[in-house]
């Protein structure tokens, strides 16, 4: 990552400075250990420390993408990485801007089923439990703002309002 100080010509005529955080984009993924469509499929969630916000946050699996990498590959990774498990099933729900007002920050969202046993490696700064909840909880823990980080929220009620529900 980078931050630059970019001059832009406005939409005006006008100039202006702006600050940007150049980064190369991530993915996230939602998995699925039962199929997404049983009633009330378990899913896993991490509770992870951030140390911007000095405490734990209930999130989905996620991750920075490497140079010349493809979300897809990144989503796959980070997936076993955090939580020790591959997908055979992985289906991109859709792409947002993290914070367009500062960031080029572009994540992927994605939702993984049919897991198998793979091999956990987390990184000497990260510090994850991994949690194996029903769908109804977790609605729940969105419901009674548990869950409060912004890529989790948006994969997850992505996937309540636009696959799950009939």
């Amino acid at each position: 990552m980078s931050l630059d100080v970019d001059t832009v010509r406005l939409p005006d005529g006008s100039t202006g400075d702006f600050e940007m955080l150049r980064h190369p984009g991530a993915a996230a993924v939602v998995p699925f250990l039962d199929d997404p469509a049983d009633p009330d499929p378990r899913v896993l969630l991490l509770r992870q420390f951030r140390h911007a916000t000095d405490g734990y946050h209930w999130e989905i699996p996620a991750g920075r993408r490497d140079p010349g990498e493809h979300p897809d590959t990144t989503a796959r990774r980070e997936l076993e990485e955090e939580t020790g498990y591959r997908c055979g099933t992985l289906v991109h729900l859709t792409q947002l801007w993290t914070t367009p007002g500062f960031t080029d920050e572009v994540i992927h969202l994605y939702r993984a089923s049919d897991l198998s046993a793979g091999r956990r490696a987390l990184e000497a700064d990260e510090f994850v439990e991994l949690h194996e909840l029903r769908w109804s909880r977790v609605l729940a823990m969105v419901r009674d703002g548990t869950i409060t980080d912004a890529k989790s929220l948006a994969a997850l009620l992505h996937i309540e309002a636009l696959s799950r529900r009939r």
